[in-house]
């Protein structure tokens, strides 16, 4: 499993936007230019982080992006979620699957305990905690 840019792009933008005052609007080419991202690809990660709540915009020249959700309240898996849906590390974990061997298979049983342990580890800091110890910032 890897985490796709657009998930990484989606963290960089969110930890930008929580060290940014509240209620400020940050301009998208300012968050692309400062973290070397490609401006059209992470305007698309906007909107996606747009349709999931954790994000507003507003155009015109007072325009720009700003947190929409409490920065103690997100964590990377949220962040996961939004941008590559739920975590399944294989498609008898997904939800609408169904599997005959599903409540004797020995891989699931170890699968499902490796997922959970992951969306518990990715679960553990907010936006607000990454925010602190920046890892992105220069």
């Amino acid at each position: 499993m890897q985490l796709t840019r657009q998930t990484e792009y989606a963290i960089r933008t969110l930890i930008e936007l929580v060290k940014t005052p509240e209620g400020t609007m940050v301009n998208s080419k300012s968050i692309a230019e400062k973290h070397n991202l490609p401006e059209k690809f992470l305007n698309k990660t906007i909107q996606i982080l747009v349709r999931a709540g954790m994000v507003e915009t507003r155009r015109g020249m007072q325009g720009g992006i700003r947190l929409a959700v409490s920065p103690d309240s997100v964590t990377i898996a949220d962040v996961l979620a939004a941008i590559e849906g739920k975590l399944a590390l294989n498609p008898c974990l997904g939800s609408g699957h169904h599997c005959e061997n599903q409540s004797v298979c020995p891989v699931r049983q170890v699968l499902q305990r490796t997922q959970e342990a992951i969306l518990a580890e990715l679960s553990k800091e907010t936006l607000a905690d990454l925010a602190k110890g920046d890892v992105f910032s220069e």
